[in-house]
């Protein structure tokens, strides 16, 4: 496959009964690129991979990054990661074996979304899962999926929402508020309050009732209530749907992992200029390739945040001390490593350092990543380095594309692919008339546009013998009745529109299930969209089609496009 960013991918189907309905699935299934970066890494492109350690089609790098983490990894240190783990329930036995049996993790994660926010969200989660089992079966040693929960990041309004069709069909984004005071803070810092339970009730009479209703409305019970915070209600309710597949979690905030990373974040300290030059080179480099640098690096920018007056704040140098990026506050390095040992949950790694901190506590083997994600830990490698640790494998996330029995008989009765459907509704509904046009009327508008073409040349050659000035008017008059006929044309198109309004807006609706604000599905709809509708099999069927995760990859990889968004 070219380098170019297309739709495509593996097709599969799966079946399921809910009542007398039957769910028939089809899924386009690829890993997910972004920009040129990421999309030349999936595809293996020797330009983009020299920017990663290891290219995420190779069984062997996964090899060399366990010989590395087994150097810095002993049992006392497989010990102390289990202490951040919150396993699934039943699955304690297994970490126990993790331990003894000193065993990896393929990691992923992000910050916490209302509900699980979107679709990609158990995307990220099982394709973590399916690569996790496939390297157990390569390395034969015990791989665990661990999801970070990034309860330490301050964007509110990035994850306080979510989409869901509701049972009229209409999108519909379900929102909790905070308190005004609160922003800012870091996400497991913000109290919602009666906010969490009133989404709750919202959500629920958006979706309908089913035999699958009552399990997972208890599970929202149990997860979205007054005194949980959106990060707890998050992991309650990842790990209750994903329990199936063992999925472990691991909240950025836990003590065991603020206490293990302290190390990590005084060399940062300690070091911040020299990283800093580090990862300026690595831009150049990525510019100088022809690839956009994902995370700017800021002049003076430290790679941490601090709580400070204004909330959670970055941190820069400033004449041997440092500042805190909004409020000013200056903070000396006595100051912030009195913090660190004091109070570390107030000190934190900001994007570029997060995966560093994560392979630094955990033995991680490989991390699954989005467009953006995998983008910018391109730029890491030598800061991976700097840190004295061998970057984990980059593994693109797998995306889908769900299309309902119900969407699916629209696209094949206007015959269209899914993909078609990602432009303005305005567009296909003109695209569809046209096609609709009777066979006559699309005849005869070409036979007039080409007895309009062939009559004015003739008469552009009569005329010149008369006088050479009169192509002018003669090009003007046939112009104006092209334009003539486009407007006819426009009339009757709008004519075949009324004739099928009932279908066009079958279409619209398609389009809203599969590109709801023109957006691929999976970035806007919440997963309880399908959960409600056709139960945890749901998981399982999209599982299925993230397989193989990696074994046997030495051709380019299916891709779906990801340009509108980045994980």
């Amino acid at each position: 496959m070219d380098g170019r960013n297309l739709a495509v991918g593996a097709q599969g189907q799966a079946y399921h009964h809910h009542g007398e309905e039957e769910l028939k699935l089809d899924i386009e299934v690829g890993r997910v690129t972004g920009g040129a970066l990421v999309a030349d890494y999936v595809a293996g492109a020797p330009a983009a991979r020299a920017f990663y350690a290891g290219w995420w089609g190779d069984p062997d790098a996964y090899r060399a990054k366990a010989l590395e983490v087994d150097g810095r990894f002993g049992r006392a240190e497989r010990e102390r990661a289990a202490l951040a783990m919150v396993a699934p329930t039943g699955a304690e036995e297994r970490l126990s074996d993790w331990v003894e049996r000193g065993g990896y993790l393929v990691t992923t994660g992000q910050q916490p979304v209302l509900f699980t926010g979107p679709l990609y969200t158990v995307y990220k989660a099982l394709t973590a899962v399916r690569l996790a089992s496939a390297l157990e079966d390569h390395l034969d040693a015990p791989v665990l999926p661990l999801f970070w929960v990034a309860s330490e990041d301050h964007d509110w309004e990035e994850s306080n929402h979510t989409g869901v069709i509701d049972v009229e069909n209409e999108l519909r984004r379900v929102e909790v508020a905070a308190p005004a005071e609160e922003l800012g803070r870091p996400l497991h810092r913000i109290h919602p309050g009666g906010e969490l339970e009133r989404a709750r009730a919202e959500l629920l009479a958006h979706l309908p009732t089913s035999d699958f209703s009552p399990p997972l409305a208890a599970l929202l019970e149990r997860a979205y209530r007054p005194g949980h915070t959106l990060p707890e209600a998050f992991a309650r309710t990842l790990l209750g749907l994903l329990q199936p597949f063992g999925l472990f979690l691991v909240d950025a905030a836990h003590p065991v992992v603020k206490e293990a990373s302290l190390a990590v974040l005084e060399r940062e300290l300690d070091h911040a200029e020299e990283h800093e030059r580090v990862l300026t080179e690595r831009a150049r480099q990525l510019e100088a390739a022809g690839y956009h640098v994902q995370v700017p690096v800021l002049a003076g920018g430290v790679n941490l945040f601090v709580e400070g007056p204004a909330g959670r704040e970055r941190l820069y140098r400033d004449d041997g001390s440092f500042h805190l990026r909004h409020s000013g506050a200056r903070l000396t390095r006595e100051e912030l490593g009195r913090r660190l040992r004091e109070e570390p949950g107030t000190v934190s790694p900001n994007v570029l350092l997060r995966p560093v901190v994560e392979s630094h506590v955990f033995p991680t083997l490989s991390l699954v990543g989005g467009p953006a994600e995998s983008a910018y830990l391109g730029q890491l490698q030598p800061y991976f380095e700097a840190h004295a640790i061998r970057p984990p494998v980059i593994h693109p996330r797998f995306g889908a594309t769900v299309i309902e029995g119900k969407v699916g008989k629209v696209l094949e009765k206007f015959a269209l692919a899914p993909e078609e459907l990602r432009r303005p509704f305005h567009e296909v509904a003109a695209a569809v008339a046209e096609s609709e046009l009777p066979g006559g009327v699309r005849r005869a508008l070409g036979e007039i546009r080409g007895a309009l073409a062939k009559g004015t040349s003739s008469l552009i050659e009569a005329a010149r013998a008369v006088d050479p000035t009169l192509k002018g008017p003669i090009e003007h008059a046939r112009g104006a009745a092209l334009d003539a006929l486009a407007d006819a044309e426009r009339k009757i198109l709008q004519a075949v529109k009324r004739e099928n309004e009932v279908a066009l807006g079958q279409l619209e609706k398609a389009r809203l299930h599969l590109f709801p604000e023109g957006k691929p599905q999976e970035r806007v709809l919440s997963p309880f969209y399908y959960l409600f509708r056709y139960g945890p099999a749901f998981l399982t069927a999209v599982a299925d089609r993230f397989d193989p995760p990696f074994l046997g990859a030495t051709e380019a990889a299916p891709r779906l496009d990801a340009t509108t968004g980045g994980r």
